[in-house]
C-alpha cells in the first residue's frame, strides 16, 4: 500500500510510503515525509492531512510526538533554549517552522530547526491571514501519523517546564487547549458582525488566545472545516482580529466537549493590543517561578491544578541569556 506523490520536475514535492515490516507482514512500517518543502496548495494539503488521518496509527507501533508548530516573522532568537529542552528526546516531537516567505533560515546541521521551515505565506497581524498559517502548519504536522499532540507557538515563547513534564501533560490530557470564551463588551461580543448569521449567531460568538494546543482530532476538525471558514472569509474586510474569533467560535460550535476552554501559554496583558515584552532585566528565578502561581485551573476535570501554563511569552532576544543561566534551576532543563 502506497500514497504517494512523484515528480522528477519537482523535486519538493512530497512522498509517503507504507511498506510491510520484515518482522510481520500484516503491520506496516511507516515513513514520514523526509523533507517538509513541497509545492501543494493549501487546498491539496488540507486534504492530504485529512487522508493521513484517516490511517490507523495504532498498527504502525509508534511512538506518539508533540508537533511543535512555530509562526513567525523569521528567525528564532530563542532556539538555543528550545535546543536545550529538545535535546534528548528524540523520537518524541517534530518541529515546524512558519516564517516570512522571503525568509530562509541558515541552520547548522546539528540543529533541530535544521530543515524544518514549511512552504509559507505573507501573514498579516490581526487578519483571517494568521488562520490560514495556523491551518497550514496543523496540515503540515498532520501528514507525520506519529504526531499526536499539536501546540502554537511564536519566536518570543519559552517553554516553562523541561521537555518529560510537558509530554506528560499533554499526553494524558483528554482535553485540547484552545481558549474561548464569551464576555460584552467591545473586545469579544463588540466584534461579532451581524451578516455572520444565521451560520454563527451572537451566542455562538468566541474570543481566545490566538496560541493553542490540539490533539490530534481537533487539529483535523480544524483543519477539514469549510462552512464557518467560508462565513469569515467572505466577511474579511468587515471584521477585526479574526485570528482571536475564528477556531474559539468555530470549536465551541462543532466540538465545544473537546476543548478545555484555556490557553497554555500565559501573557502579561497591561492593556492595549500586544502584551509586554520581557527582556535581560526582567528574567529571574521569582519571575518565572510566579508564573504558575497567578491562578488555578482544571485538568481533566479534577480538582484544581497548580500547572496552567507550559509556556510563556513575549520574550526578547535580549532575555536569552538570562533564562538559559536559570534553565537548569528555574526550568529543569539545560
Amino acid at each position: 500500500m502506497s500514497i504517494a506523490t512523484t515528480s522528477k520536475d519537482d523535486e519538493r514535492l512530497w512522498s509517503w510510503r507504507f511498506r510491510p515490516r520484515e518482522d510481520d507482514d500484516k503491520s506496516m512500517a511507516y515513513q514520514p515525509p523526509a523533507e517538509l518543502m513541497h509545492n501543494m496548495t493549501d487546498g491539496e494539503l488540507f486534504q492530504r492531512a485529512v487522508d493521513v488521518s484517516q490511517l490507523s496509527r495504532q498498527r504502525l507501533g509508534m511512538a506518539p510526538k508533540i508537533a511543535f508548530m512555530f509562526l513567525t516573522k523569521g528567525a528564532l532568537p530563542l532556539s538555543p533554549l528550545w535546543e536545550k529542552y529538545f535535546a534528548g528526546h528524540s523520537g518524541l516531537y517534530s518541529i515546524y517552522v512558519h516564517p516570512r516567505p522571503s525568509y530562509h533560515a541558515d541552520n547548522a546541521s546539528s540543529s533541530v530547526f535544521y530543515r524544518r521551515q514549511i512552504p509559507s505565506k505573507v501573514v498579516s497581524w490581526g487578519s483571517l491571514s494568521l488562520v490560514d498559517a495556523e491551518r497550514r502548519l496543523l496540515a503540515n504536522a498532520l501528514v507525520d501519523l506519529s504526531n499526536e499532540r499539536f501546540v502554537l507557538l511564536s519566536e518570543s515563547c519559552i517553554p516553562l517546564f523541561n521537555f518529560s513534564f510537558t509530554y506528560q501533560y499533554l499526553m494524558s490530557s483528554r482535553y485540547s487547549f484552545v481558549d474561548a470564551f464569551d464576555e460584552p463588551g467591545p473586545a469579544a461580543r463588540g466584534r461579532y458582525e451581524p451578516k455572520l448569521a444565521p451560520e454563527i449567531n451572537v451566542t455562538e460568538w468566541r474570543k481566545g488566545a490566538q496560541w493553542f494546543e490540539a490533539s490530534r482530532q481537533v487539529a483535523v476538525i480544524v483543519v477539514n472545516e469549510t462552512r464557518y471558514y467560508a462565513k469569515f472569509d467572505e466577511l474579511r474586510d468587515l471584521m477585526y482580529l479574526e485570528d482571536e474569533h475564528y477556531i474559539p467560535t468555530m470549536l465551541t460550535i462543532k466540538a465545544a466537549h473537546l476543548i478545555a476552554n484555556r490557553t497554555l501559554t500565559w501573557a502579561y496583558w497591561t492593556g492595549g493590543s500586544h502584551p509586554r515584552t520581557f527582556g535581560q532585566d526582567d528574567v529571574s528565578d521569582g519571575f518565572l517561578r510566579k508564573i504558575n502561581q497567578e491562578r488555578n485551573c482544571s485538568y481533566n476535570d479534577q480538582p484544581p491544578s497548580t500547572v496552567c501554563y507550559l509556556f510563556a511569552r513575549k520574550f526578547a532576544p535580549s532575555a536569552l541569556e538570562p533564562l538559559l543561566k536559570l534553565a537548569p534551576t528555574s526550568l529543569g532543563f539545560g
